[in-house]
C-alpha cells in the first residue's frame, strides 16, 4: 500500500511546473521530504523567493471561496489592488510561525492605506480549528476556509509547499511568490516593489 507520504509527494509533483520537479539532490525537495519518514504529511518549503519581471507575467488568477466567517468572496473584490494570498493550515508549524509577520505586514498596509488586500487560503482544518488559530495569534485579514483544495487549481501549480505566499500584482498576475515561511521584512518589501510598478 503506498503511504500517505508517498502519495502526496506524487500529487504535488504531478502540479509542479516544467523544469521544477527533478530538483531531488535538495534536502527541502518533495521527493526528498516525502522518503524523509517522519509522517508529517506535508511538504514544507524553505523561504525561498521568486520573482516574475511584468513582462514575463502569466494571465490573471481569479478565484472565490466562502470565509471562515461564512460570507462568499472573490478575488475580483481586491480588483486594482495589490493581492497577497497566503495559503496555511492550523496543523503546519512553519504557517503558524509567521502568522504574527503577516498581520505585522497586514497591519502596516492599513495604516499607510496603501491598496493592499490581504486573503487567507486554509488547508486541511475544520473552521473552528482554523478560526481558533486565527484568534490565538491576533490575525485580522480574512481567510477563506478549507474547500478541499478547490480554490488552489486556479493559482497556476503555484503552491508546491506549506506555507506559500503570493503576490499578485495589480492586474493579479503572480509577481513573486515565498515557498515557505516569510518574514514581515521579506513580504513588505516583495510588495513594495510591485506598488512601485504602479506609479
Amino acid at each position: 500500500m503506498i503511504s500517505r507520504r508517498a502519495a502526496l509527494a506524487a500529487v504535488l509533483l504531478a502540479a509542479l511546473p516544467t523544469g521544477l520537479a527533478a530538483c531531488s539532490s535538495d534536502t527541502n525537495s518533495i521527493s526528498a521530504q516525502a522518503n524523509k519518514g517522519d509522517d508529517k504529511n506535508y511538504v514544507s518549503g524553505d523561504g525561498t523567493v521568486s520573482t516574475v519581471a511584468p513582462a514575463d507575467r502569466g494571465k490573471p488568477v481569479s478565484f472565490s471561496g466562502t470565509l471562515l466567517n461564512g460570507q462568499k468572496w472573490s478575488s475580483s473584490q481586491a480588483d486594482g489592488k495589490v493581492l497577497v494570498v497566503n495559503v496555511w493550515g492550523a496543523w503546519c508549524p512553519p504557517c503558524q510561525k509567521e502568522l504574527p509577520e503577516l498581520q505585522k505586514a497586514w497591519e502596516g498596509w492599513q495604516k499607510a492605506d496603501e491598496p493592499v488586500q490581504m486573503i487567507g487560503i486554509d488547508q486541511r482544518d475544520s473552521v473552528t480549528n482554523a478560526q481558533a488559530t486565527l484568534t490565538a495569534k491576533g490575525i485580522t485579514y480574512p481567510s477563506l476556509a478549507d474547500d478541499g483544495g478547490a480554490v488552489l487549481l486556479n493559482l497556476q501549480n503555484s503552491v508546491t509547499a506549506y506555507p506559500t505566499t503570493l503576490v499578485l500584482d495589480t492586474q493579479h498576475r503572480i509577481a513573486a511568490r515565498v515557498s515557505g515561511p516569510t518574514t514581515y521584512l521579506t513580504l513588505t518589501g516583495l510588495v513594495s516593489d510591485v506598488l512601485k510598478e504602479k506609479a
